[in-house]
């Protein structure tokens, strides 16, 4: 039996482009109350448009940079104005920059990386948890990478910082055992977003070439796995999905096309 998500609180981060995106679209449909951020307002303004459109009870938007703990902290006193509890929050802002070798790599896309996907999913989470406690059934989405399970050259960081993703997610499904709060991670392949483009730093070429002779993952795919976790049962949690295009066997082996 699913679980309803109509009238339902639901907070994504990075809200304004892939998998956070079509995550907010695919909740709208559900009817869901959609609380959308991220640094760019103009794209998340018309993400929210089009919430708007697909159906949401209400639709909510507010910059939101993850990698400050006051901007943090500010944009979740505001959601608290919205609504005494909290849903579904889907930790989906990250990405990856460069991919230096350790002995070429730049502080300022290590950093980068950390504060976003590592710091920025626990400042979120710890802001947010007074919203779930008293709410039994409600779920923590973090969105995770095959990086983290699997390392590769060039990936040092993004890898060690998706794996320490796991790790927190693990930790918080101890942690808030006996509340009724279910936690899990959503481990995504190759998808094709703007992800290569925010890694290769906007060189089409370079990002075309990732997904070159093959039938890549859509932020539509991670989307509906999103609404699949997130309508099961109270007394079901999912701890982890992995979810690669059929062409992707391993990390270091995907069959392509005139290859």
């Amino acid at each position: 039996m699913n679980t309803s998500l109509r009238d339902k609180w639901v907070f994504i981060t990075g809200a304004s482009a892939g998998f956070g995106a079509e995550g907010a679209l695919h909740f709208a449909r559900e009817g869901a109350h959609v609380v959308i951020g991220a640094r760019r307002m103009e794209r998340l303004k018309t993400v929210a448009a089009e919430c708007s459109k697909a159906g949401a009870a209400s639709v909510h938007f507010h910059e939101l940079d993850v990698a400050c703990t006051d901007n943090v902290n500010t944009f979740v006193d505001w959601l608290k104005k919205l609504t005494p509890k909290l849903d579904v929050l889907v930790n989906n802002a990250g990405g990856a920059h460069g991919i230096d070798t350790v002995a070429e790599g730049k502080d300022e896309d290590w950093e980068a990386m950390i504060e976003s996907n590592f710091l920025g999913l626990m400042r979120v989470t710890r802001a947010c948890l007074p919203l779930m406690m008293e709410n039994p059934g409600s779920t923590i989405i973090n969105i995770g990478s095959i990086a983290g399970r699997v390392a590769y050259e060039g990936g040092s960081v993004y890898c060690g910082v998706k794996a320490a993703e796991k790790q927190i997610t693990q930790s918080l499904r101890l942690e808030l055992n006996g509340t009724g709060i279910r936690v899990g991670t959503l481990d995504p392949g190759l998808a094709e977003t703007e992800f290569s483009m925010v890694r290769f730093k906007g060189n089409q070429e370079k990002s075309d070439k990732v997904y070159e002779g093959l039938d890549p993952l859509v932020a539509q795919d991670i989307a509906e796995a999103m609404i699949w976790i997130a309508t099961r049962p109270p007394h079901v949690c999912i701890d982890e999905i992995l979810i690669k295009c059929t062409a992707q066997a391993a990390v270091h082996k995907t069959h392509r096309e005139n290859s």
